[in-house]
């Protein structure tokens, strides 16, 4: 049977037709629909992990066990998860482990653009990379294979386009595959120095066995249509390089990205006098066809920067301009992002700018915060970072500073690694005021569980992450509870926790207005006491505007969530129900 599938879907098709049985993640933007269409499949455990590392390290986990096991995440993931996967590099597997990561080139939904594959290369793993649905599904399949073949994890590499394009996949069945044998092994699994020395030689030799693989496998295809103009490429690069010049040049689609082939690489060259190197991102082929000696063009007429496209492609191989198009006359409005109608953090930055405070900020819905009206994120580093970068400010600037500082961060990403940074806090004697915005789900990457939500990723209930009890347990004594709607009490409570001499919690509390569970109803409206001081402009809010008969909300877009009353100083604004 054929069916039309997200590349995100076939990898999880893939995994569940290779009879993977465990599948651990952290939600990343583009990778999360891969474990979120994974928990349709009952015969497979799943699990949204606190973090990349601790996903990372229950699908090891469970390779040991015998178990066909992944790990998906989103390439910025991959940093955090890079320790255990290192490591297990040089344990090798017992059932099957992959490693699914999703970069980002155009940074749609990321702090960086950074290239996967310098992983591969670094942790000595091999990576496939599919360019549409269907190799999604059958490289997945293929990775397992590799991986028990040559005792290995291997890396799937993704991006956003082939994470999100669909294209026809063949469904097939699940496999047989059963549950390996455990046996202890000191010597493979106890990556003390002893062992490691003597497992790293196991590596190397794995690495020449792969080199050899990459010569003869299928995953890196020669398509000859007999022309002087040769193309190697990969991934998403293949489908641009593919439509933009048809049958005008020869492909080498390398499938494997890593380790790369040296000899069908040469013999390709032979038949071609000329050779461009398409890759988005990092010149990772264009770098190992120099070294071994072939001239190729690459990042000299290809830009570092962001995604390619046909037409670009086209421009710098043949000179072809793209076609001309009509373009419409009428004015596009802008739509820049910003926080929804009813987004409790909108109220929490509100009264951070109204303060004047500096403000650490983390990566979530909340990062937002830096956008105008609001505009009062000074930082934004990495998932924990408002925390712990927050702590080295003071250190810096001394306590005057820090009583106009506090950090923002997300339950989800204060569970996924802002806890440590609180303890060093409280360890290394800070005063901070650390303000995490509760609104009681994974917001960013699309309504996920975590562990402050008492639900797991099937919805079966679990035990919740009490925060309060959390905060004080690692040595915050000053933790108070406070809604940010209720602005008058949340400006209040900010400021006496950034004059405290002693370091502090605030938990802003109010779910994600997109919850189903959150029942706003009716509408605001603007009455004849409005006196156009215009303060509700300053919430952003995307229901509120200022036209020439003064302010407006639009009912189509205002959910009642009734922040903007509570805001306005004159009784302007009423809830209309």
């Amino acid at each position: 049977m054929k069916k039309l599938m997200l590349g995100n879907a076939a990898v999880a098709q893939g995994a569940y037709e290779a009879g993977v049985r465990v599948v651990a993640s952290y939600p990343g933007t583009p990778s999360t629909e891969i474990t979120e269409n994974i928990v349709k499949y009952d015969e497979i455990y799943a699990e949204w992990a606190p973090n990349e590392k601790v996903a990372a390290e229950v699908a090891i986990g469970a390779s040991i066990g015998g178990a066909r096991s992944m790990s998906c995440m989103k390439h910025v993931g991959l940093n955090v998860m890079a320790d255990p996967v290192f490591t297990v590099s040089y344990t090798g597997v017992n059932g099957g482990l992959v490693f699914c990561v999703a970069d980002d080139p155009g940074m749609h939904s990321s702090q960086n653009e950074q290239d996967s594959r310098h992983y591969a290369k670094a942790a000595k793993i091999p990576m496939l990379e599919p360019s549409d649905s269907s190799e999604c599904l059958n490289f997945t399949k293929m990775a397992y294979e590799i991986s028990e073949k040559f005792d290995t994890p291997v890396f799937v590499r993704l991006s956003t386009r082939v994470s999100h394009s669909q294209s026809l996949v063949e469904i097939g069945e699940r496999a047989n595959d059963e549950l390996k044998p455990y046996e202890r092994n000191i010597g493979k699994y106890v990556m003390m120095p002893a062992n490691a020395i003597k497992r790293h030689v196991d590596v190397e030799k794995r690495m020449c066995d792969l080199a050899t693989y990459a010569e003869t496998t299928d995953l890196n295809t020669i398509e000859d249509n007999g022309s002087e103009i040769g193309v190697i490429t990969s991934g998403i690069s293949y489908m641009y390089a593919k439509e933009a010049l048809g049958d005008k040049v020869n492909f080498l689609k390398l499938g494997m990205a890593y380790p790369m082939p040296t000899d069908k690489i040469r013999k390709f060259a032979e038949n071609c006098k000329k050779i461009y190197v398409v890759e988005e991102t990092d010149p990772f082929i264009e770098e190992h066809c120099r070294v071994i000696g072939i001239p190729v063009i690459g990042k000299e007429i290809f830009t570092l920067l962001g995604e390619y496209t046909p037409a670009m492609i086209a421009k710098a191989i043949l000179n072809e301009d793209e076609k001309e198009y009509s373009v419409s006359s009428e004015t596009i409005p802008v739509r820049p992002p910003v926080m929804c109608a009813g987004c409790p953090h909108r109220a929490t930055f509100y009264v951070l700018k109204k303060l004047g405070l500096v403000v650490s900020g983390d990566i979530g819905c909340y990062t937002l915060g830096a956008v105008a009206p609001l505009a009062s994120v000074d930082t934004t580093i990495c998932m924990g970072a408002s925390v712990s970068a927050a702590l080295g400010m003071a250190k810096a600037r001394g306590a005057e500073f820090n009583k106009k500082l506090v950090s923002v961060i997300g339950d989800s990403t204060f569970m996924h690694s802002g806890i440590t940074g609180l303890i060093d806090i409280v360890y290394n004697k800070g005063n901070n005021t650390v303000i995490i915005l509760d609104n009681s789900i994974t917001g960013m990457t699309g309504h996920q569980d975590n562990p402050t939500t008492g639900l797991t990723i099937r919805k079966e209930p679990t035990k919740q992450v009490d925060l309060l009890a959390l905060c004080r347990a690692v040595g915050i004594e000053h933790v108070v509870i406070a809604d940010p709607f209720d602005v008058k009490n949340f400006e209040k409570v900010v400021r006496e926790e950034t004059e405290r001499e002693a370091p502090s919690v605030i938990i802003a509390q109010r779910p994600c207005a997109l919850l189903k569970t959150v029942k706003y109803s009716g509408h605001c409206e603007v009455t004849d006491k409005c006196r156009n001081c215009k303060l509700c402009m300053k919430l952003g809010c995307p229901a509120i505007t200022s036209t020439e008969n003064g302010i407006h909300i639009d009912v189509n877009q205002c959910n009642g969530c009734g922040l903007c009353v509570n805001v306005c100083p004159f009784g302007a604004i009423e809830k209309k129900d």
